[in-house]
This record gives structure tokens, C-alpha cells and sequence, in this order.
């Protein structure tokens, strides 16, 4: 059996990619084989950027968000020409096992590679939109949760003060998972999202009563999937509810920071039983985390369909 091993990330990054390296280096040395760093995503494969890894390339970087090996979405890993190069730059390292940190996407393009070389792979779902079928919880979704609610925190002081509504626009593409989460957590009065179907005008009555009863202020938040501009909520407020409405878009620093402890201790369980499978003849598993714990399934099962959100969490925008 070979002993080389690589980790490489693709797609967006999230904080708890630092940390899940970090372990990657530990748990494989300790595990008796030697690990490698592809930098770049699928481009670094392509490009054969795949170094050794050591001790001194994790040093401190536990507490830092993004990935220090870089990420990448490659057009280029698409085409099987730059696949065939990938699987060349693999073989001159013999490195014949890969762990990859990414969504759903990238989930795709390693199972392509998989069923064309047989090269081994681990997958952990690693995206702040925690959109991954299959798996209740997805590495730096906690820790964008927690930038999240800082924000709001924060926002919440000066729409107190000036009796404002604030729309704040979360990131999740198509997914409203941040937006619910954040919503029901805030205690905020408005929650959109694209997995529940909304009409503002609902809701004109029920606020006018508030502010009639006292109410300064007022939090929405707003997932980016429901494709209809921040600004016209925002608007919404003024022209409907009668009270001054500001727009804030969290934008990126939703991806990044210094990873939670969930984080972390995640990132820990994540490599563990991604480097276990391997060692186990998984070959081609996804590490899913649900309520009966860690599983592994196929890449099938988790792309097969699209993630719904928690039930009983959508009850509550009832």
C-alpha cells in the first residue's frame, strides 16, 4: 500500500480549512504516512503544486481563518486533458490518496476524477451555506454564525438609537440556512429566505401595530437567495411601515475570521475519520455529520438532491 497522502482545498474558503490542516499533518504522520499539500485547489493539481507537508508549515496556523494552501474554482479540471495531467503530477509522488476540503461542486469533480483513475478520496463538506445534502452541519458554518451575530449585535445599537429598520443581507446563495439561523437566534422581526415563499404585504399590518405599541426599531434579515433587491425591502419599510431603513450586505467577512471552537474541534473529527475511511478501503466517501453522529456516504447520495432545511426551524417563520 502506498503511504503518500494529499489534502487540497477547492471552492470557497471557510474558517476551520487552517485548523483541519493543521490535524492533516499530525494525524498522518502519527497514522505512519507521509502528507502533502496541493496549493490552489484543482489548479494546484493541474499545475503540480503538491509539496511535502511538515510540522513547521501548521505552526500557529490553527487560530487563523481562509487556508493557508489556497483554493481555487477551476474551469480548467473540467476538461479531461488537464484531469489527465493531474492524475500524471499524482503518480510521480505516488500519492494515490486525496482528502478534499469543498462543496458540492467540488464534490462533483473529484467523483469524476475518482471514476476515470481510481484515485481514493475523502470529502468534507467545507461551505458557510451548509447546503450540502446528507450532512446537518458543514465545516466553518459555526464560525460564520458567530461573525453573523456580532454584526447584528452591533447593528442592533445603532437601529435602537435612531428607530431604523435594518435589512441585512446574509450570504447562502440558494440556500437560507445563515439567514434562518441568524434570524431565529437575533430575535429578529423579519426573516426572507428562497426556501419559503413570503409576501411583504403580510406583514405591513402587524408592524404598523408595533411601532403603535411602542417598538423603535426593527431587524430583518435577508438571505441573498430570494433574488429580490435589499433595497426594496428597504424601501418597503419606509414607504409602507412609515419608519427610516438602512441596507447593510455582510459580504465576505461571513467566510472569514478566527475559527470558533466548534470550529476547531470539528476540523479535528473531520480529518480523523476522512484519514480512517482511507486507511479502511473507503475509497470514494463523503464525512457526513448528522444526529446519529459521523457517517460516510457516497458521493451519489449527497449530490443526488437538494438539502432542506430543518423543519421544525421553517416552523418557526410561520
Amino acid at each position: 500500500m502506498q503511504k503518500n497522502i494529499a489534502i487540497l482545498c477547492s471552492g470557497g474558503d471557510v474558517s476551520g480549512m487552517n485548523p483541519a490542516l493543521k490535524h492533516f499533518v499530525e494525524y498522518t504522520k502519527q497514522k505512519g504516512l507521509t502528507p502533502f499539500f496541493v496549493y490552489d485547489g484543482y489548479e494546484g493539481l493541474i499545475d503540480n503544486k503538491i509539496v511535502e507537508a511538515g510540522y513547521k508549515d501548521v505552526a500557529g496556523i490553527i487560530t487563523r481563518g481562509g487556508t493557508k494552501i489556497g483554493s481555487a474554482r477551476s474551469k480548467r479540471f473540467m476538461q479531461k486533458e488537464y484531469r489527465d495531467i493531474a492524475k500524471k503530477n499524482l503518480d510521480k509522488l505516488d500519492i494515490d490518496k486525496l482528502i478534499l476540503l469543498g462543496g458540492d461542486g467540488s464534490f462533483r469533480g473529484i467523483d469524476i476524477f475518482y471514476k476515470e483513475f481510481g484515485v481514493s478520496f475523502s470529502a468534507i463538506p467545507s461551505t458557510i451555506d451548509n447546503d450540502i445534502n446528507g450532512t446537518d452541519y458543514c465545516l466553518g458554518v459555526d464560525t460564520a454564525l458567530n461573525i453573523i451575530k456580532d454584526a447584528i449585535d452591533s447593528i442592533r445599537d445603532t437601529a435602537s438609537s435612531f428607530k431604523r429598520a435594518f435589512v441585512i443581507e446574509t450570504m447562502g446563495r440558494d440556500c437560507g440556512y445563515l439567514a434562518l439561523v441568524s434570524a431565529l437566534t437575533s430575535g429578529a422581526e423579519l426573516c426572507l429566505i428562497p426556501e419559503k415563499t413570503y409576501k411583504l404585504e403580510t406583514y405591513e399590518q402587524n408592524f404598523k401595530q408595533q411601532i403603535k405599541d411602542g417598538r423603535r426599531y426593527f431587524i430583518s434579515i435577508v438571505s441573498e437567495g430570494i433574488k429580490q433587491d435589499t433595497k426594496e425591502i428597504a424601501n418597503w419599510f419606509e414607504d409602507k411601515i412609515g419608519i427610516e431603513s438602512r441596507v447593510s450586505v455582510l459580504g465576505h467577512i461571513q467566510r472569514g475570521g478566527n475559527p470558533t471552537i466548534y470550529d476547531r474541534l470539528m476540523a479535528y473529527k473531520f480529518i480523523n475519520f476522512a484519514i480512517d475511511g482511507l486507511l479502511d478501503d473507503k475509497k470514494d466517501a463523503v464525512i457526513c455529520y448528522t444526529k446519529d453522529g459521523f457517517r460516510y456516504k457516497s458521493i451519489k447520495e449527497v449530490v443526488s438532491k437538494i438539502k432542506e432545511l430543518d423543519s421544525e426551524l421553517l416552523s418557526y417563520l410561520s
